[in-house]
This record gives C-alpha cells, sequence and structure tokens, in this order.
C-alpha cells in the first residue's frame, strides 16, 4: 500500500481552510496540528497573512477554466514553495521524505505540503478532480476524493438539497 501525506490529505486540508478559514494564527496552528501538519516554528501574524494569500492564490488553482490553466497557476505555487525533498524523522512516524526546508515557519510548511499534495492529486486521480460546489448558492471548494470521480458537490447536504430541488421542480412541471 502506498501512503502519501501530500495526497489526499493535503488537498483535503486545503479545502478545509478556504471553506471555513480559521479566526487567527493560534486556529490556524490548531488546525494543521489537528491534521497532522508537524509545526516546527512558532507561527506568528505573518504566517496567518501569508497562509491567506496563499490560500487566495490556491482557490485560482481551483477555479481554473482548463487543465493548462489549472496546471500553470499550479506550477507558480510549485515554484514558490520550491525546496528539494528531504528525508527526516520525527519520533513519532518514523523515517519520511518533506518537500519543505527544516525549521520553515508555518505559512512556508502550508505552501510547500498543500502545492504538493495538491499536484500529487491532480496527476494521481486526474486534473479535473477539485472544483465548486453544483449548488448555486453555496460555492464552497472540494477536492474529488472520490472513487468514481464524479463528485459535484462540497457535502452530501449540499447533494441532497439539490436533489430535493430537482424532484420538487419535476413534481410541480
Amino acid at each position: 500500500m502506498h501512503l502519501n501525506p501530500y495526497g489526499a490529505d493535503a488537498v483535503v486540508l486545503a479545502t478545509e481552510l478556504v471553506n471555513d478559514p480559521p479566526d487567527d494564527v493560534r486556529a490556524l496552528a490548531r488546525r494543521c496540528v489537528d491534521a497532522g501538519v508537524v509545526v516546527e516554528v512558532e507561527p506568528t501574524a505573518a504566517d496567518f497573512a501569508a497562509t491567506h494569500r496563499f490560500l487566495d492564490a490556491w482557490t485560482e488553482v481551483v477555479d481554473a477554466e482548463s487543465d493548462a490553466e489549472r496546471a500553470l497557476l499550479l506550477n507558480r505555487l510549485l515554484a514558490r514553495a520550491s525546496a528539494y525533498p528531504r528525508l527526516t524523522d520525527h519520533a513519532e512516524t518514523g523515517w519520511h521524505i518533506h518537500y519543505r526546508d527544516p525549521d520553515m515557519p508555518l505559512s512556508g510548511v502550508l505552501e510547500a505540503l498543500l502545492s504538493v499534495g495538491t499536484a500529487l492529486h491532480l496527476t494521481g486521480r486526474g486534473m479535473d478532480r477539485l472544483g465548486r460546489c453544483a449548488t448555486a448558492e453555496c460555492g464552497r471548494v472540494f477536492a474529488d476524493v472520490s472513487r468514481n470521480g464524479r463528485q459535484r458537490y462540497c457535502s452530501p447536504a449540499c447533494s441532497n438539497r439539490d436533489a430535493v430541488r430537482r424532484h420538487r421542480a419535476r413534481s410541480r412541471g
């Protein structure tokens, strides 16, 4: 079995941070730690601001109108976050690869993690595996990690609401 924390987990974390942004740097750090991100340097207000700027740029990748545009935008994020891969050992997880320099601030860690994770997600599952909820009034982003690759909604709740709306429209017609 191939386990890669830079794949689905990272892109899901990105969607969660975009859809439900943390209120302050402490909340950002807590959410990252809860998601399994190793935070080696105490986060600052500058990390909070830089992470919001990064997530705005990452959302442009979600909203890209073609695979080529999506790749171009994501390549820009990857270039900004580039660091050579390195082996690292955390006592609780053992040896693994990080795509970032050691002792990076949280914003740099997130840029590298989420950029590489998104690239692995899109190249491994399909370039169309990021999107916005099909429910017009929603607009939340999602990363399609489904087996069949046909996700259109950010959540089962939005899917159900839309199905009920379509059913009622057919019943009236």
